[in-house]
C-alpha cells in the first residue's frame, strides 16, 4: 500500500501537468489565430480578396466589427460562413445575408461564452461599427434586443435599408452549449 501512494501521486500530478498544458496550447493557439487574422484583415484591406488566416482555413476575413460601449475587448475580424470551425476564431458573417455594408439585413453570429459575451450590456441606442475592407466604417445604432426560439427566423429575413443583426445563444451563462434560444440585437445605419 505505501508503495502505490507515490505512484498514484506520481501519477496524479502528470495528469494535472498534462491537463494545464493542454489548457496553455488552447489559449496558445487561440493567440496566434488573432494574430493570423489580423494579418489576412490587414492584407484584405490592402486589396487582396479571400485571404485564408493560415493554409488550411476554410474562411477569411470580410469585415471588422467593433461595439464602442463594450470596450477595448469588443474589437473583432468577422470571417465569412458561420460554421462551427468559423465560429471558434470570431464572428461569421451569415451566408445568404447582405453583404457588410451593403443595404439590407447583415446578420453576423458568434459565440455567447466569447466574442458576443458582450452583446448582453448592449441597449438601444448603443453604436455597432462595422468597418468594410474598402477602409469604410458604418456606423449603426442598437433598435432593438430581444431572446427568440432558434426555429424562429423572422431576424434573419432581408430588410430593406441597412440593417445589421447580432445572433448568439442564450443565456450567456448557460452551462451547455446550444440550446434552444437565441440572444438578438437589431441595429440600423
Amino acid at each position: 500500500m505505501k508503495r502505490r501512494v507515490p505512484v498514484v501521486a506520481a501519477a496524479a500530478l502528470g495528469l494535472g501537468i498534462a491537463l494545464f498544458g493542454h489548457g496553455l496550447g488552447i489559449y496558445g493557439k487561440a493567440r496566434l489565430a488573432q494574430v493570423l487574422l489580423h494579418r489576412a484583415w490587414a492584407r484584405t484591406r490592402a486589396g487582396e480578396r479571400g485571404v485564408k488566416p493560415w493554409p488550411s482555413a476554410d474562411t477569411w476575413p470580410v469585415a471588422r466589427l467593433s461595439i464602442p460601449s463594450a470596450g477595448a475587448g469588443a474589437d473583432f475580424i468577422v470571417l465569412s460562413g458561420a460554421s462551427g470551425r468559423t465560429l471558434a476564431f470570431g464572428p461569421g458573417h451569415l451566408d445568404g445575408s447582405a453583404s457588410p455594408g451593403e443595404p439590407g439585413n447583415c446578420v453576423l453570429s458568434a459565440h455567447r461564452d466569447t466574442q458576443f459575451a458582450c452583446l448582453r450590456g448592449l441597449v438601444p441606442g448603443d453604436s455597432v461599427v462595422l468597418e468594410t475592407p474598402d477602409g469604410r466604417r458604418h456606423v449603426y445604432r442598437v433598435s432593438e434586443t430581444g431572446i427568440v426560439d432558434r426555429a424562429n427566423t423572422r431576424a434573419l429575413e432581408r430588410t430593406e435599408g441597412y440593417a445589421l443583426t447580432l445572433v448568439t445563444c442564450y443565456p450567456f451563462d448557460a452551462i451547455t452549449p446550444g440550446g434552444p434560444l437565441r440572444y438578438v440585437i437589431r441595429a440600423e445605419m
